[in-house]
C-alpha cells in the first residue's frame, strides 16, 4: 500500500509466466554457483531479449536515428495513466477509443481479452492475441497520448510485418509498453511507473511496470 491506495504489479514473472516472442533470444536463468552444491554464495546468470516480459520499446525499435530509451528524463517513465476495458476480441479499435478524453503527454493503457483469459502470461506463445490497430495508434497520436501499454507481447497484429501501430505511435513521439497483464485491475486512473534497466543506446528494455491507485 502506499498513501494514495493499492499498488498494481502489472509485470509478468520472466521464465514462468513470460513468452518469448519467435525469433527472441529466449529467457534462461541458470545458476553459475550454488551453497547447496559447495559454493561460497548462489550466483546466476540471465540470458534474454531485451523485449522480455513487461518491456518498453522507444523509437529507436523501428526508425533510423530514432531516440534511445537512454536519452530520456527518468519522468518520462513515471506518468498520469488512464486504464480502459477494450470488448473487441480481436483488436484495439478506434470505435471504442472516440469520446475518450486523456490530457496531452498521459499514458493509455489497453485491457483486452489477453488479460481477461489469462493468456498473456501462460508462458507460451500464441500467434492469436488482441492487437492495436494501426488507426487506433493514430487517434492514440493525434490525441497526444504519452505511452500506450498493451497486455500482449506485441502491440503488432502477428505477421505483419509493415508494423503500422508501432511505426503511427514512434513517429508520434509515443513510448510503447508491451507484455503486461491487466487482468486483476479495474479501469481508471493511475500513475503508471515502469522504470526501464540503465542501459546504453538500446531501443528497447526489461522493466517492472507498477500501477498506483
Amino acid at each position: 500500500m502506499t498513501q494514495s491506495g493499492t499498488i498494481y504489479d502489472i509485470s509478468v514473472v520472466l521464465g514462468k509466466e513470460s513468452m518469448d516472442f519467435p525469433g527472441d533470444e529466449p529467457f534462461s536463468l541458470t545458476w553459475t554457483e550454488r551453497m547447496q552444491d559447495g559454493g561460497a554464495c548462489d550466483l546466476s546468470a540471465l540470458r534474454m531479449s531485451a523485449h522480455a516480459g513487461a518491456h518498453l520499446d522507444s523509437p529507436a525499435h523501428f526508425l533510423p536515428g530514432g531516440k534511445t530509451l537512454d536519452q530520456y528524463p527518468l519522468g518520462e517513465f513515471i506518468r498520469p495513466a488512464q486504464l480502459i476495458e477494450i470488448r473487441d476480441p480481436q483488436c484495439v479499435r478506434v470505435g471504442e477509443l472516440e469520446g475518450l478524453e486523456i490530457p496531452e503527454g498521459d499514458a493509455l493503457l489497453f485491457k483486452t481479452e489477453n488479460s481477461r483469459s489469462g493468456r498473456n502470461r501462460g508462458g507460451v506463445f500464441l500467434e492469436r492475441f488482441v492487437y492495436l490497430s494501426a488507426e487506433a495508434a493514430a487517434l492514440c497520436v493525434r490525441r497526444k497520448v504519452g505511452l500506450v501499454g498493451l497486455d500482449a507481447c506485441s502491440i503488432e497484429r502477428y505477421g505483419d510485418r509493415r508494423f503500422p501501430a508501432h511505426r503511427r505511435l514512434m513517429e508520434g513521439g509515443a513510448l510503447i509498453l508491451e507484455g503486461i497483464h491487466l487482468g486483476h485491475v479495474p479501469a481508471g486512473r493511475y500513475t503508471l511507473v515502469c522504470l526501464p534497466l540503465k542501459l546504453s543506446g538500446c531501443e528497447a528494455s526489461p522493466v517492472r511496470a507498477v500501477l498506483l491507485g
